[in-house]
This record gives C-alpha cells, sequence and structure tokens, in this order.
C-alpha cells in the first residue's frame, strides 16, 4: 500500500507563485510516473501535467512555461511548482503516483490541496 500526502495550497495572489508538494510512503515499486491533475469547481479533472521515471516531463497547454514538475528521490516527494498564477488556476491539486508491476498497473492518489488565485 501506498499512502501520498499533498502540502503547499494555499492563497495567492494573481500573478504569484506556490509549490505543492506530494510526499509517498510505503511500499514504493517501479514508478511509471507521477501525475499532477486539477479540478476546479463545477469541472472535470484535468491532468496538468507529469514527470516519468526517466525525467521527461509534460505539461498541459494551459500552465505551459509556467508549470515544473520535480523530485527529490532521497525525500520520496515531487513537487508542482506554479509560477505567474493565474485566478483559472484555481482548483483542488491532486497528486497520482502511477506504478507498475508486471502486467498490472496501480494508481494512487493525495488527498488533494486546495489552490486560489485572487485576482
Amino acid at each position: 500500500q501506498v499512502q501520498l500526502v499533498e502540502s503547499g495550497g494555499g492563497l495567492v495572489q494573481a500573478g504569484g507563485s506556490l509549490r505543492l508538494a506530494c510526499t509517498a510512503s510505503g511500499t514504493i515499486f517501479d514508478i511509471w510516473a507521477m501525475n499532477w491533475n486539477r479540478q476546479a469547481p463545477g469541472k472535470e479533472r484535468e491532468l496538468v501535467g507529469f514527470l516519468e521515471s526517466g525525467g521527461s516531463t509534460y505539461y498541459e497547454d494551459a500552465v505551459s512555461g509556467r508549470a515544473t514538475i520535480s523530485v527529490d528521490n532521497a525525500k520520496n516527494t515531487w513537487y508542482l511548482q506554479m509560477d505567474a498564477l493565474k485566478p483559472e488556476d484555481t482548483a483542488v491539486y491532486y497528486c497520482n503516483l502511477a506504478m507498475t508491476s508486471g502486467a498490472q498497473n496501480f494508481d494512487y492518489y493525495g488527498q488533494g490541496t486546495q489552490v486560489t488565485v485572487s485576482s
């Protein structure tokens, strides 16, 4: 079993920055990627971006150039740095650790952290 604990959300003014953290504990095996998703009020959950185990990253157009995903392997902690925040970035942000074991895929989710950007 794997537990993901998120932190770092909060209220920030437009143009500001936040760094979200997601710390994993438990039995961590073959990691495929750490995904960051978000869900705004009244909207479906959407992908923000991901960091693959090999180091490749991907970001959705809405955050490209403003978001950076990184990892501190010694701490089993992944980060989502968001800069130049906009009111439309307001959402609950979730981390999602995707792992594989043989032919099986496993997904674990954090509890979510609220990010509110004021105009």
